[in-house]
């Protein structure tokens, strides 16, 4: 049987009323049985009824068939829900998802255990619930997501604020006014879209008002206490995708049953992950819930407990990169392997320590144009969003190479370089990236770290201090006949917003030692093939006009400023005689020598129709510095047949005198 040959499984609009009155718009497909079955939801705000009715057809669609109640729920305030929505994971939306999964506990249709599935929001969502114990959750299904907000989420990496938090805030902004549709709401459409952008606030107001791991962040970060989750736990990312270590921490710090599974992939489920194979991920899932919401044996639990592509041979390509490789298997992690040590020689990374004398660096402001995304295509799409050839960019790092390689050294694990270092001014970044330069030169990035580093507290400008800084964990095979490169920048643009001054950082060279975790010995080789990926068919829809993703890169020789360009036209289509399109465009802009000038610019629009009824929401989202302060400029207008019916401008200036930092990077 392949995806081609199923048919749509057909499905209900359901309306779940809250105990404070509210009531929120779903989607349930049912398997054709009188039986009572278990239910799995999946709880995001991005509009059940048409956004993601394709891939909630294709996904829910295939649970229902395998026997499982499938409902798909969108928060308060998104899509046909009533309410407003303003921020990610308040404790709002917790509560409403706890009567939510009462109340699907509670139908007669169901046997009383539910679970929950979810990609990035909805991968949160599962976590973030988990940890409240609602009685009916039995297990969850997280798939790139988070357990630190702060610390290894889309808005901070090692303290380096990242242009995809922007984005995405930007994104979000033009989310939250997106109006009703009135073939499910009817009449009421108008005044509830009118509410919502009534009570709109650009969420970025709250994120960088909130610079430092503060108590905005510890809500909702399950790290806070591992022990709250006590229902069964699979944890599913891929190493392309930005949320790859969070897996690792969960399989070393939750207590409960558990399974991780980290493939090549990025932001997307794996049964259509890219790069790399995709894999029969649903009927993984079926396994799980038949284990956890069914009472079956299905043998899951005696596999590993994680399994790891390791790659091999990177290629990469903005479009479309590739990358081969294989499957291992873990009993537990993390493992005991005692890690590789290199050291820095003269621009060598070497298995000796040497002598050198002390080196600054002191990055241009455009080192980092051909980085690509924190997290390719978390915004969905199919854009040039992946990683470039790295050899532009490692031609203004620091660069340390090993002599070619003529055996294969595996790394297994989460690399670390400690070494002393010394500040120009009171913070400085850090972008450390580890490549795989193959025998015609390429360059590609196996995996990186950013660290936004202060003063440690005594210590002034200048002054010598030691550091430990890691790097996203990676399973990688270098071949032989390459060479493994660690690339060192003080900018990494316009992925991490740079520092406005003083942003050079002097190492020791003698002091450095990088360490690479091996393949552990308990790792297993010989494990069963994932089955082909399989899926329900998706429901009926019209694409009219294909979406278009282009990216540019400009330098202006009589400015010395340069620009990266994502302008986005979304594929113009129509399900149930409602058309859905619009467009966007990121734009970043910086000076080559001075990080003051970095500028980020967002515009998104969307535009609903239907017969008789057309709507757009257009929003406009700038980030600038003025000295240490952050200043945010945001507009949002709605527009019905052509007329504006709202039209708000913000502006928020975030102080900040002593420029914000990641404190826990002092150890060491």
């Amino acid at each position: 049987m392949t995806a081609d040959t199923l048919l749509p499984h057909p499905f209900e609009q359901v309306w779940i009323t809250l105990s404070d009155g509210t009531r929120l718009a779903g989607r349930l497909w049912r398997p054709l049985t009188d039986r009572a079955v278990p239910v799995v939801l999946e709880w995001i705000p991005y509009r059940q009824s048409d956004c993601t009715a394709i891939e909630d057809s294709m996904m829910h669609g295939w649970f229902a068939a395998q026997g499982f109640a499938a409902l798909r729920v969108d928060l308060r305030g998104s899509g046909n829900s009533d309410g407003t929505l303003q921020d990610e994971y308040t404790g709002q939306e917790q509560d409403d998802a706890c009567e939510v999964i009462a109340w699907a506990a509670a139908q007669d249709w169901s046997n009383g255990n539910v679970g929950m599935i979810g990609i990035s929001w909805g991968g949160f969502a599962a976590l973030q619930v988990a940890a409240r114990r609602p009685p009916a959750l039995k297990a969850i299904i997280t798939c790139c997501s988070t357990d630190d907000r702060y610390a290894d989420d889309v808005h901070f990496m090692g303290g380096a604020l990242l242009n995809d938090g922007l984005s995405w805030g930007a994104g979000l902004f033009t989310q939250i006014g997106r109006p009703p549709d009135p073939a499910h709401v009817g009449d009421r459409w108008r005044a509830m879209w009118q509410e919502r952008m009534e009570a709109a606030e650009p969420p970025l107001s709250q994120w960088l008002d909130h610079l430092t791991r503060d108590a905005y962040w510890k809500h909702a970060s399950v790290c806070e206490s591992y022990a709250d989750i006590q229902c069964a736990v699979y944890a599913v990312t891929g190493w392309t995708d930005g949320y790859s270590d969070p897996v690792l921490r969960l399989m070393e710090n939750l207590t409960v049953p558990r399974k991780g599974l980290i493939g090549p992939w990025t932001h997307m489920y794996p049964t259509w992950g890219k790069p790399g194979p995709k894999i029969g991920f649903l009927q993984e899932a079926v396994r799980w819930w038949r284990q956890w919401l069914g009472g079956e044996e299905t043998g899951i639990m005696d596999e590993p407990m994680l399994r790891l592509w390791v790659g091999r041979d990177l290629k990469p390509d903005p479009r479309s990169p590739e990358i081969d490789g294989r499957w291992i298997g873990l009993p537990s992690w993390p493992v005991e392997a005692t890690p590789e040590a290199y050291y820095f020689d003269d621009h060598v990374l070497a298995r000796t320590p040497s002598p050198a004398g002390p080196l600054v660096i002191d990055t241009p402001q455009h080192c980092g144009l051909y980085a690509g995304e924190w997290c390719p295509l978390d915004g969905g799409g199919d854009g040039p969003e992946f990683q470039a050839d790295n050899r532009y960019d490692d031609a203004l790092s620091v660069c340390f190479d090993t002599p070619i390689l003529t055996d294969a050294v595996a790394v297994v694990g989460i690399p670390s370089l400690s070494l002393d270092l010394a500040l120009a001014g009171k913070a400085a970044l850090l972008a450390i990236r580890l490549c795989e330069i193959a025998p015609d030169g390429t360059s590609g990035r196996v995996t990186f770290g950013l660290h936004r580093i202060s003063l440690p507290e005594g210590v002034l400008a200048g002054q010598r201090f030691r550091a430990t800084l890691t790097l996203k964990g990676v399973a990688y095979e270098f071949s032989p006949g390459c060479r493994m490169r660690l690339a060192i920048s003080t900018n990494y643009w316009p992925m991490a917003w740079p520092e406005p001054t003083k942003g050079a950082v002097t190492i020791w060279p003698t002091t450095a030692i990088f360490c690479l975790p091996p393949m552990p010995h308990v790792a297993v080789h010989d494990l069963p093939a994932f089955a082909e990926p399989l899926a329900a068919a998706p429901i009926a829809h019209e694409v009219m006009v294909p979406g278009t993703i282009k990216r540019t890169v400009t330098w202006d020789a009589s400015t010395g400023r340069t620009e990266q360009a994502i302008r986005s036209t979304r594929a113009l289509w129509s399900l149930d005689e409602l058309t859905i399109g619009g467009d966007g465009e990121h734009i970043y802009t910086v000076d080559s020598k001075d990080g003051a000038s970095a500028v980020a610019h967002f515009r998104g629009r969307q535009s609903f129709e239907r017969p008789g009824w057309s709507t757009a929401i257009e929003t406009s989202t700038e980030v600038r510095r003025e000295g240490y302060a952050f200043v945010l400029t945001s507009e949002m207008t709605g527009s019905e047949d052509g007329a504006v019916v709202f039209s708000r401008r913000w502006v928020h200036r975030f102080e900040d005198a002593d420029g914000f930092a990641w404190p826990i990077l002092h150890a060491g």
